[in-house]
C-alpha cells in the first residue's frame, strides 16, 4: 500500500504539473508541497496544517479526499510528534478564565440595555426613599425648649410692637 506521499506525487507526476505550479495554484509553499510529497511533517507546526495542506492538494488532483484523509490520519498516528492532537494550554483555568467565557456567551445588545434600565430604577427607588425620609422628618425636633426673654429697657432705636386688640 503506497503512503500519502508517494500518492500525491504520482498523481502529479501523472497530470504533468510541476511543484511550481501545484505552490501557484494552491497557494501552498514550495518547501511545504516538497515536505507533503517525501512525507516529512516534521516542518509542520502542528496536523491541522498538514491535513489542510494535503485537503488542498489531494482536491486540485482529484483524489478520493475522505479514503485519503483516513489514511493521513493512520500516518499521523504513527508518528511520536503528532500522534495525538496538542494541549490547547498548559494551564488549568481558573476562575477568572471561567468568568470571562461567561461573560463572552452574554448576548451584550440585549443585556446592557437591560441592566442600564435595572440600574436606572434602582436609582430612582433609593432617590424617592430618600427623598420620603427626609420629608417626614421634624424640622424643628433638634429646637430645645422655647424660652421667653422679655424686652430690655427701651432705648430710642426700636419702637415696641403695637398690642393687639382685644375683642
Amino acid at each position: 500500500m503506497r503512503t500519502v506521499a508517494e500518492e500525491l506525487r504520482t498523481a502529479r507526476e501523472a497530470q504533468g504539473l510541476t511543484v511550481y505550479q501545484v505552490a501557484e495554484i494552491t497557494k501552498i509553499r514550495t518547501d511545504h508541497v516538497r515536505a507533503l510529497e517525501g512525507g516529512n511533517y516534521e516542518g509542520f507546526a502542528a496536523p491541522v496544517y498538514i491535513r489542510g495542506f494535503v485537503r488542498n492538494y489531494a482536491k486540485l488532483l482529484k483524489l478520493d479526499v475522505p479514503a485519503l484523509m483516513v489514511r493521513l490520519d493512520a500516518e499521523l498516528g504513527q508518528t511520536e510528534r503528532f500522534h495525538e492532537p496538542p494541549p490547547l494550554s498548559d494551564a488549568t483555568p481558573g476562575f477568572l478564565d471561567l468568568v470571562m467565557l461567561q461573560l463572552s456567551k452574554v448576548n451584550w445588545r440585549v443585556a446592557l440595555p437591560s441592566l442600564g434600565a435595572a440600574l436606572g430604577l434602582l436609582v430612582l427607588i433609593l432617590g424617592y426613599r430618600g427623598w420620603r425620609g427626609h420629608q417626614s422628618k421634624d424640622p424643628l425636633r433638634n429646637l430645645g425648649p422655647g424660652l421667653y426673654q422679655p424686652p430690655q429697657k427701651l432705648s430710642g432705636d426700636t419702637l415696641p410692637l403695637p398690642a393687639t386688640p382685644k375683642k
